[in-house]
């Protein structure tokens, strides 16, 4: 085997940036470089370029123009919307979140716990799946917040989120989702849910990295994580990122262009992958639900192996990047907590990768991960104490 182009099949950690969106927000970066909160022309030219790329992204997520916050990310986003719920809410002080959030989610709450807030984390099913009736008998009348993701970034389960939001509004909390997973993966039309906040994050939808958004329900109550000046109508204070935000528009654009693309093609090749690999390795688990996942996302555990074995072999051996979880939790030892809470065995814990695709890829790459995987599995298996045959 050689180690020639890269094939890039870790698109959940990040993605490429479009080549399209790159040559629409090159013009910021150079001749339009101007403050868009300046009262000159030069930056009042900018100025229309924000009010296009915020159109753009409202228009993508179903909601209205003055519904979208720029960020620096998604965990920024997160950030934002949960603070907010809690000082709008100062009587109350729990939230309900699930054990299977992102850990921008998921470590606030800890840390917020630890400052006296009442954190409850609802369980997942062996799919990774939430009960919703489970979540609507934790929501009582001291719940500030319920935050549940769109969609797991490990195994790319999809969650009821407006069915979350009705039972949270219906004992007066306010409902906020991780939509970082999937936007551009699945379509999104908040006019028609009862969401309050959304969260997404410009570097998963071929965006750069260091823009994102949050949807802020129109007549929410809010209050700005970051302040100083009166940028972003007041809700988020700092020097607006002229070029991400303009990339963020075009990427938002673009995504809804290629959407039923990634819900046909790039779940051919999610399916084929998954078909392909359970047929030649023996002793292998497909991780999550698999009747309702995002299309680009699986999450396999190969018994009796390191998954960090695998994932050397494929970049050192074919110059293949993949992942074993969230990249945010990349360098710990601990396993996954989505894996382990949905009761996934000791022997699979640590045997475990996650291939997310992207319209980038091609079948041809998908055969090459298959022919590599088979070779690596078997190289390790043949070597390990833990493999029984």
């Amino acid at each position: 085997m050689d180690n020639g182009k890269l094939i890039y099949v870790d698109n959940n950690a990040t993605t490429k940036v479009d080549p399209k969106v790159f040559e629409a927000m090159k013009p910021f970066l150079t001749e339009y470089y101007g403050n868009p909160s300046s009262i000159y022309s030069f930056g009042g030219i900018v100025s229309k370029y924000i009010d296009k790329a915020r159109k753009q992204v409202a228009d993508f997520l179903g909601a209205l123009p003055e519904e979208v916050v720029f960020t620096s990310c998604g965990t920024e986003s997160d950030s934002t919307a949960i603070y907010s719920a809690l000082s709008i809410c100062s009587n109350k002080n729990k939230i309900v979140t699930s054990k299977v959030e992102h850990p921008a989610v998921l470590n606030l709450c800890n840390y917020l716990s630890e400052r006296g807030y009442n954190i409850v984390e609802i369980p997942v099913d062996k799919n990774g799946c939430i009960d919703v009736q489970r979540i609507d008998e934790a929501i009582d009348n001291n719940t500030a917040l319920v935050s549940v993701m769109w969609a797991n970034n490990e195994i790319g389960n999809i969650y009821p989120v407006n069915e979350i939001a009705k039972a949270a509004h219906a004992k007066g909390a306010m409902f906020h989702t991780d939509g970082v997973q999937a936007a551009g993966k699945i379509p999104i039309d908040l006019s028609k849910t009862e969401i309050d906040m959304l969260s997404m994050s410009g570097h998963k939808i071929h965006a750069p990295k260091g823009v994102g958004a949050l949807y802020i329900r129109k007549g929410l109550r809010f209050n700005p994580f970051l302040i100083g000046g009166h940028q972003e109508n007041g809700r988020r204070a700092g020097t607006e990122n002229n070029a991400g935000i303009v990339a963020l528009g075009r990427a938002c654009e673009l995504a809804e262009q290629n959407m039923d693309y990634e819900l046909t093609e790039v779940k051919k090749m999610r399916d084929y992958l998954e078909s392909e690999i359970t047929e030649k390795i023996p002793k292998i688990k497909i991780n999550g639900d698999c009747s309702n996942r995002v299309p680009n996302t699986t999450n396999v555990s190969f018994e009796g192996i390191e998954g960090e074995s695998i994932l050397l072999i494929l970049d050192k051996m074919a110059n293949i990047a993949a992942s074993s979880g969230s990249a945010c939790t990349t360098g710990s030892l601990k396993p996954s907590h989505v894996l382990t809470a949905i009761g996934l065995k000791d022997i699979m814990l640590h045997s475990t990768l996650r291939i997310s695709l992207s319209r980038f890829n091609t079948m041809e790459e998908i055969d090459k991960v298959v022919e590599t995987l088979v070779y690596a599995v078997k190289k390790l298996r043949d070597i390990s104490p833990f493999w029984k045959g």
